[in-house]
Parts: C-alpha cells; structure tokens; sequence
C-alpha cells in the first residue's frame, strides 16, 4: 500500500503545472466526457426499450435519472474511498463497474434490470472515476489549474456531439443490445485513464558523503492518518456560501437543455431539425470552457474567480430568461450560442471555485459533500420543470424558473461573498508551495531577525533588537568595570 501513502494529498509536493501533469490532465478529459454526456448518450436507445419492455417515456427516463443521481449522491461514498485507498485503485474499480453495468444491462429482461445494471452499477462506476480525477487534477496543477479545469471540462461537450451520433449508429447496426455491449467496453477506457492517474511522490533526500544515517529512535512523531471525511470544511463559511448557491443553481441550470428540442418541436420544426440545437450547443460549449479556463488564469482575474463565476451565473440565467420569448426556430438558435457560453464559462469555474475556497488537502472531501447535496436538487430541478409544463402546457414558464433558480444562486454567492468573507493574506505554507518568499507575499511584515554565528559556525536566533541592544551594553559595562578594578590594583 506504498502508493496509498503517497496518494492522500498531504505530502507537501509542490504542484508541478505540468510533465506527467498533461498525461492526468487528458485523462480527467476523458472521464469528464463519459461522466456527463453518458447519461444523455443512452437516451438515444430509449425507444427501442420502450418498444421492447412495454413501457412508457417516463419510464426509460428514470435511467438516466438514476445515472446521474449516483454521479452526485455518492459523492461521499467516494471522498471516502480515496482518502483511505487513493485515486488510482479507486479509478480501476470504477472503470470496472462502468463497464459491467452496460454488459450486464445488454442480458436485460426487464426494465427493472436495466434500472440495477445501466442505473446504479453503470452510475456508480462513472462516480468512482469522475470525483478522483478532479482531485488529481488539483494536485498536479496550481498555477495553471484555471486552464487545466477548463480544458477537463471541454470533454462533457466534445463526449456529447461523439457518443450521441455513436449511439445512433449502434442502435442503427446492432440494435439496443448490441449497442449497449460495445458502449461496455468503450467504458474500459476508464481503467486506462486511472492508470495514468499517479500518486505525486515527494523528492528523496540526498545524503551528504561521511555522514552516517542515524537510527530512527521512535521519538518523530507519527504522521496522523488522514479522515476519511473531513466535516470541518462546514467551519468555513466560503463552503458553506458554495454549497448553498450550487444546490440553487443546479435546480435550473440542467432544465434547457432538456427541453429545448421539445421546445423546438412545439413549434413546428421537424425532428432533425431541433436535435441540431443541442450540436449547437455543445459545439460552442466545446471552445467556451478552454477559454474561460484561461481568462480565470489571468494575474488580475484568478483572486476573483469567485465573482467571475457569479457573473457566469447571472449570464446563463438572463440567457433562459430571454430565451423564454422565443417564437421561431432562429431565435432558439440564437439561445443555444449564448446559452453554449454561459454554460461552458459555469461548467469552466464551477470546480476552480471550490479547490480554491478549501484548498488541496480538504477537496477530496468537500467535492463529495457538495456533489451529496446537488444531487438532491439534480433530482427535484427537471421532474418540477416537468409538473410545471404539464400544468401550464408553456415552455416559457419552465425557462422562466430556470432562469431565475440560476440568477438567484449568482445573487447568493456574490452578496455573501462580499458581505461575509473578509480577505485574507496567503498563507506562508502556500507562498512557499508557489515557490514564493513570505517577504515577497507579505511586503510590509516585519525584516527577518538576525541570526549571529557561533564558533562552531551554527546559528543561534536571539529574541530581538532590544534584547541585543541590552545585552551588548551589559557586557560593555562588566567588561570596563573590570579593567578599572584591575587598574586600581
């Protein structure tokens, strides 16, 4: 279990922004891509099974609830299976169940058994890889950590325009079944990606010619074994501010691309047609979230991410609101190119945010905390967008609501920011991960005391100025009083 030890996040290795960092980078890519877009990938074989099963459209649509539902609800589940076994293990076994799930699911005689295999194993092995690449993410990348979470994230929309027309095909050539075991073994990947997910390892110490290694005696102090979920991030108001505006925000943030191609279709545009509003989407969201990760990057912007990300919010939000006047298929399309914006810049920072409200150490747990409680709105957010468009038979409303769940959740985050958290100074352990001196951080602190030799050429620091000042005049006076007595016999 050596790797184990060198994979709890508290090692004190400087980030390397780079090197094998690229190789975690391109598989946290891949990860991010089947995590989000596999659960909108597998809608494409729901008529098959309704047609197979007898069931209706409510019915199949309930296994990518359940999907995503284990995405986020076993956030914890997962924050304490890394810290007590590591990313990369917990990544192989994940990418196993992933696939298991799919293969399993393509021996289904009943709905039920595609809600068990497809649902929770499926789900629950794209949850033990997605939380663990993002926190490996975090610890190979600290100064370019703004692009390496935008550049992660671009995988969802790249995903969703290959795996969409991917299923289609298979649908098409091997029928449902087919389609779900080769979908089974394309998840194998996943175990490829955690194979590059490699503990950080601390550099060794070189030892000095002529010197003998001492014996450990057993006093050093035992290193604390890690929690397997840190509850204090809750003390810190930053999470909690988080926490609440994420659980907000997701209740409408999911709600129009649902239902936008319905919407489409509502008024009058052919099939084809409104499923091309989601490539649309999905393409502009593929250049939007890179270049958000690098606008976050910036020396004047990364201190406040925060209120980017706020502003993302309020733009993705005022976008639904505005959306919900169309009336034509151009204006629909003209929503998807602002909405593909906003959600990329949302999908960008929503991760930066958090790393840099709790920090390195701390995210493994905060990350499965936060994903515990957005999936409790991931579930209520399109089933009462839903009820609301069977009562009122508008879209407008439903985009209405989302709009203003999104825009109240920017609201939230930024006046709580502003009112609540007080700026602090960098912490000199931070300063010197950076590679920075605390002086440099901290011009206006106090000059470093001095530190005399001694004449065995180690030094000895003394208390301060005016101790030295006193003891210098002291010394001055014996030694002059001394001379005078010597002097007088």
């Amino acid at each position: 279990m050596g790797g184990v030890a060198l994979d709890d996040g508290s090692t004190g290795v400087k980030a390397p922004d780079g090197g094998w960092g690229w190789a975690v980078l391109f598989g946290c890519f891949i990860i991010t891509g089947f995590s989000y877009a596999f659960p909108k990938a597998v809608s494409v074989f729901f008529k098959e099974l309704i047609r197979e099963f007898d069931v209706g459209y409510s019915d199949t649509a309930w296994i990518s609830s359940i999907l995503l539902a284990m995405l986020y609800g076993t956030g914890p589940l997962c924050s304490i299976l890394v810290n007590r076994f590591g990313c990369r293990p917990v990544m192989l076994v994940g990418g196993l169940f992933a696939s298991l799930g799919m293969v399993l699911a393509s021996f289904a005689t009943s709905i039920i058994h595609i809600y068990l295999c497809t649902g929770v194993i499926t789900g629950l092995g794209l949850a033990l890889n997605f939380q663990p690449s993002l926190i490996m993410l975090n610890r190979y990348f600290s100064e370019k950590r703004p692009l390496a979470n935008g550049l992660a994230a671009a995988g969802s929309p790249v995903a969703l325009c290959c795996l969409s027309p991917l299923g289609q095909v298979l649908q098409y050539e091997y029928g449902w079944r087919g389609g779900f075991l080769i979908l089974g073994g394309m998840l194998l990947n996943c175990c490829a990606c955690g194979a590059l997910m490699r503990p950080l390892v601390p550099p060794k110490k070189s030892e000095t010619p002529g010197t003998e290694n001492t014996p450990d005696d057993g006093n050093k102090k035992a290193k604390p074994k890690p929690k397997l979920l840190d509850f204090s991030v809750f003390r810190d108001p930053g999470f909690i501010i988080y926490t609440v505006a994420a659980s907000i925000m997701v209740l409408g943030l999911f709600v129009p691309p649902v239902f936008v191609v319905s919407y489409a279709k509502e008024l009058g545009n052919e099939d084809t047609k409104s499923a091309l509003l989601l490539t649309i989407l999905g393409f502009v969201d593929m250049f939007a979230r890179p270049t958000c990760g690098i606008i976050a990057g910036l020396q004047w912007v990364r201190p406040r991410c925060v209120y980017l990300f706020s502003f993302a919010l309020i733009f993705n939000g005022t976008t639904d609101l505005v959306g919900s006047l169309s009336k034509d298929y151009t204006s629909l399309v003209v929503f998807c190119i602002f909405f593909g914006i906003s959600y990329g810049m949302v999908g960008a920072l929503q991760f930066e945010v958090l790393m840099a409200v709790v920090g390195t150490e701390k995210f493994s747990s905060a990350i499965g905390l936060v994903l515990l409680l957005e999936a409790i709105a991931v579930l209520v957010g399109p089933p009462s967008a839903g009820r609301l468009l069977d009562s009122t038979k508008k879209y407008m409303f439903v985009f209405l609501l989302a709009g203003i769940e999104v825009v109240v959740s920017a609201l939230v985050l930024a006046i709580c920011n502003l009112l609540f958290i007080k700026k602090k100074p960098e912490a000199p352990e931070t300063a010197i991960e950076n590679g920075e001196t605390v002086e440099a951080m901290n011009p206006s602190s106090t000059p470093p005391r001095l530190e005399p030799l001694k004449a065995n050429g180690n030094s000895e620091k003394l208390k301060d100025s005016g101790d030295l000042r006193a003891e210098n005049v002291t010394e001055d006076s014996i030694e002059a009083e001394t001379f005078l007595n010597d002097k007088d016999d």
